[in-house]
């Protein structure tokens, strides 16, 4: 392989990397990674219009990170292959350790609060063995049933106000959503302490848990 020949392969690697230099469209690769969603349901979920997620969805169709199906009156987008999943969910943690190391060395320094409580995956496995928890998915429904970690109780976010009161008091419950970066946990957790609840996060999410599974084999 000569030198021309190297350089036109990186050249196509570089055009993946432009794919994923823009924070829209790594929001929407996040939400890809739960689940398969058709461009409306991406749209609302991130708040940019239609034709705007259309044409960041076409930038990942070129780069082969994403691809889509028709199903009746739809277009479903979902992400090309295990692989990409992989290497998004890796990408995204390794930039959350490091974003979480910034204000960690900053927040020394401005003697800020230190941040919520949360479990790793190793703890929360421990303590469903111990039936000491439970562990709650605050995703939406369609996320849960594509993929979820054994033992979750699906309870949206949108449904947690009229579902929390179906859950024990004398149990912690562990709520999780999409991954490091979501916050629908953390505003799980503000409903449940309000209800009464003791309640802390999970550090991580399902592909989080799919990746530590295949590690631990």
């Amino acid at each position: 392989m000569n030198q021309d020949t190297n350089k036109d392969y990186f050249r196509e690697y570089a055009q993946m990397g432009k794919a994923l230099s823009n924070e829209n469209r790594l929001e929407i690769l996040s939400l890809l990674i739960q689940s398969k969603k058709t461009v409306e349901a991406i749209a609302e979920e991130t708040g940019l219009s239609i034709a705007n997620t259309s044409k960041h969805l076409q930038v990942l169709l070129k780069s082969h990170l994403v691809r889509n199906e028709r199903y009746k009156n739809f277009f479903y987008y979902r992400l090309a292959d295990e692989k990409i999943e992989q290497m998004l969910t890796n990408f995204l943690e390794v930039a959350q350790e490091q974003i979480q190391q910034q204000h960690l060395v900053k927040d020394k320094f401005l003697g800020e609060a230190a941040e919520e409580y949360t479990v790793s995956i190793e703890e929360m496995e421990e303590k469903i063995q111990r039936e000491e928890i439970v562990l709650v998915d605050v995703r939406p429904s369609d996320e849960f049933e594509t993929a979820h970690i054994p033992g979750a109780v699906s309870m949206p976010i949108e449904e947690l106000n009229t579902l929390v009161e179906g859950l024990p008091q004398d149990k912690t419950i562990v709520a999780y959503c999409r991954g490091p970066h979501c916050v629908m946990a953390s505003k799980a957790i503000d409903i449940l302490e309000q209800s009464g609840r003791k309640a802390v996060k999970l550090a991580q999410g399902v592909n989080d848990w799919k990746l530590h599974k295949k590690e631990s084999i």
